[in-house]
C-alpha cells in the first residue's frame, strides 16, 4: 500500500512538473498554426540574394510571428506560454517587465558562436521573432554599438 502512495505521489510531481513547460520549437509550432497568427520566413533564397547586397552577418533563416489579429484567448495562451518558457539548449540574456510588458530575449551559442537567437514580446505587441544562422557575437555587439 505505501509503494503504491509513494508511486502516486512521484507520478503526480512528474506530471506537475513538466505541465505547461515547452521549449522554443513546441512554443513556434503551436502558435504559426494558427489560423489568425502572421507568419513570415525569410530564409534560403531570399538571404543569399540579400547577401549581394548587404552584410547578412550569418544570419541563415528569419521567422516573425504576430498575433494582432488573433483573439484573446490565443494571446493569452501565448503570453502564457512566454511565461512558462523552459528550453535547456536556450540561455536567456534579457527578461524584462515594465508596464504590462513581458520581453525575454534567449540565444542558443555552440563554440562561440550564435546559432539561434529569439526575442519573445507580450503586452500589446505579442510577437515572436527567430534569427537562425551562424552569428559572430561581435556583430551582435556592432548593431548594438551602432543603435544606442
Amino acid at each position: 500500500m505505501i509503494k503504491k502512495i509513494i508511486g502516486i505521489v512521484i507520478i503526480a510531481f512528474i506530471c506537475q512538473g513538466g505541465y505547461g513547460q515547452k521549449n522554443i520549437n513546441q512554443v513556434f509550432n503551436e502558435f504559426s498554426g494558427h489560423a489568425n497568427a502572421n507568419k513570415v520566413s525569410i530564409g534560403g533564397i531570399t538571404m543569399k540574394i540579400a547577401g549581394l547586397f548587404k552584410d547578412t552577418m550569418g544570419i541563415e533563416n528569419i521567422d516573425i510571428l504576430n498575433f494582432d489579429n488573433c483573439d484573446n484567448n490565443t494571446k493569452e495562451r501565448f503570453s502564457e506560454a512566454i511565461r512558462n518558457l523552459k528550453d535547456p539548449l536556450f540561455e536567456t540574456m534579457i527578461n524584462a517587465n515594465e508596464n504590462g510588458k513581458h520581453v525575454k530575449v534567449m540565444i542558443r551559442i555552440k563554440d562561440e558562436i550564435i546559432h539561434e537567437l529569439v526575442v519573445l514580446t507580450s503586452g500589446n505587441d505579442l510577437a515572436m521573432i527567430r534569427i537562425k544562422g551562424k552569428i559572430k557575437k561581435s556583430d551582435i555587439e556592432k548593431i548594438v554599438n551602432e543603435h544606442s
